[in-house]
């Protein structure tokens, strides 16, 4: 903000400069006149006011040239005029100088900027009429995370919400290049987009990374269908057809494949929506999100120690890790091999999102929440209760009784994709499984991530298997 200042201060200078020029040039009668119209409406005590209220109208301008959100918002606003939020029909640039280049009351230019605040001010409740109170919730996080579990607090909101499981699987399997990866540029705008079309409940654009190609907007094969109650509903579900076989069928009904029509309507008729993400790695590639005056969306990213990540990832995708569990035994873990540099990575994308989350930027302000797994895991219902409050969703009976459910679940219940858990013990079970020698390349690769969310170090293998040793700091993170 002291840089906006300084440059209002910078520009407020030199409109008063084209306006009167250089204020000791007495001869130039124009030049004099104006200086003194300008010096008898400034009383001595009221000058510093007019002074401050002219730099911070100033710098406001040059918030909105480089963030267009309020003037598309006021736009929008226009065509819902209403006698209680009256717009003006003149500009605020026109109140600031006429007749000639003189300038005006400067009483008028108090009340611009008066008026400019109170807009600021109530950005969000233009919003709010903008989508119809409508809540766009984006759950942000990496596999192994815990985010099926997550994101089951939004999918048994029931009649009030739309939640979508990760969609952009398909994105990413059609972007997937034959060495393994993506383009990094062409997924970041892809994932955006679909994100965005799938907000408006438009399923176009995701058919078309659908393979193979839905038939008549037709596709018996979306990624995790079941996992959506919504696209599982009596309303979507459409007559069983014999003979097509369905990976990711509705559990709780016969359905046949799924028309994307269908679940477009039936999107349309939710309050809210909810789409669960491990796909997007940067959370500054989302921002056309918030500027679309037609969503009003809010971003929960969920973290977790990356040291339990690995540990899960060893266990569910166990040939994918047979170099680490060499390394473990050796003793030998090669720093620069890829493995590693795509762990660094995935630590160092993570991080960069959380501090321009936490840095709390105009763009984001209000939107961003961070929430820690083990937080979860030990208190979910308070967890959950405050990631409600933060979308400014009600949080129903039926989600709580499905907490209360499923964090208490037998160790038969918990497996290894299941989102029934016996919360408290997942936090520390990682710490019995992880070799403490692959712990210390975490650490070493992975030690501005752990600092940040609050994660301690291990300095030996009795301190990683002694539970009576927390790992996880006390760390409340502002997320308002």
């Amino acid at each position: 903000m002291k840089h906006l200042q300084q440059r209002g201060i910078q520009i407020t200078g030199r409109l008063f400069k084209k306006a009167t020029g250089d204020l000791r040039d007495w001869q130039n009668p124009l030049r004099s006149r104006l200086y003194k119209r300008i010096k008898a409406q400034l009383h001595p005590r009221m000058r510093i006011k007019y002074t401050i209220s002219i730099v911070f109208f100033l710098a406001l301008v040059i918030i909105e040239k480089e963030n267009n959100i309020i003037s598309r918002v006021s736009d929008k606003l226009t065509l819902k005029q209403t006698p209680q939020t009256p717009l003006q029909q003149n500009g605020l640039s026109s109140i600031l100088l006429k007749n000639n280049g003189s300038l005006a009351s400067l009483s008028k230019i108090n009340s611009a900027f008066t008026l400019m605040m109170r807009r600021l001010e109530n950005y969000s409740e233009h919003q709010e009429v903008l989508t119809n109170g409508r809540k766009h919730i984006l759950l942000l996080a990496t596999t192994r995370t815990g985010s099926s579990f997550v994101g089951e607090f939004f999918n048994q909101q029931g009649d009030n919400m739309f939640y979508l499981f990760e969609p952009l699987w398909h994105v990413e399997k059609m972007l997937t290049l034959d060495t393994g990866g993506t383009n990094a540029t062409a997924a970041t705008k892809a994932y955006r987009d679909v994100l965005q079309k799938l907000f408006l409940c438009d399923f176009s654009l995701l058919e078309s990374f659908i393979e193979p190609l839905p038939v008549d907007h037709v596709t018996p094969g979306l990624f995790r269908r079941e996992s959506s109650s919504s696209l599982c509903t009596e309303s979507v579900c459409s007559p069983f057809v014999k003979g097509v076989f369905e990976r990711y069928h509705c559990r709780t009904r016969r359905c046949g494949p799924l028309n994307l029509t269908m679940a477009s309507q039936a999107c349309l008729q939710k309050k809210h929506r909810a789409i669960k993400s491990v796909r997007v790695r940067q959370l500054d590639t989302l921002r056309p999100l918030v500027e679309d005056p037609r969503l009003d969306v809010k971003f929960i990213q969920l973290v977790r120690d990356p040291r339990a990540v690995l540990a899960s990832r060893m266990v569910a995708f166990a040939a994918k890790y047979e170099n680490w569990k060499q390394w473990a035994v050796d003793g030998d873990v090669p720093i620069d091999d890829d493995e590693v540099r795509k762990l660094k990575g995935n630590c160092d994308n993570i991080r960069l999102s959380a501090e321009t989350g936490l840095k709390q930027p105009p763009w984001l302000r209000r939107r961003y929440m961070l929430v820690r797994y083990e937080d979860i895991a030990r208190f979910p219902m308070r967890k959950a209760a405050e990631m409600y409050r933060f979308t400014g969703i009600p949080f129903t009976s039926q989600v709580k009784s499905w907490i209360l459910k499923n964090t208490q679940a037998s160790k038969e219940a918990s497996g290894v994709y299941s989102t029934q858990k016996n919360s408290s013990e997942q936090v520390e079970k990682w710490r019995f499984t992880l070799p403490f020698k692959i712990a210390q390349v975490v650490q070493k690769v992975c030690g501005p991530t752990l600092k940040l969310f609050g994660y301690k170090l291990v300095h030996s293998e009795e301190m990683l298997t002694d539970k009576s040793i927390s790992l996880i700091e006390d760390k409340v993170f502002n997320f308002v």
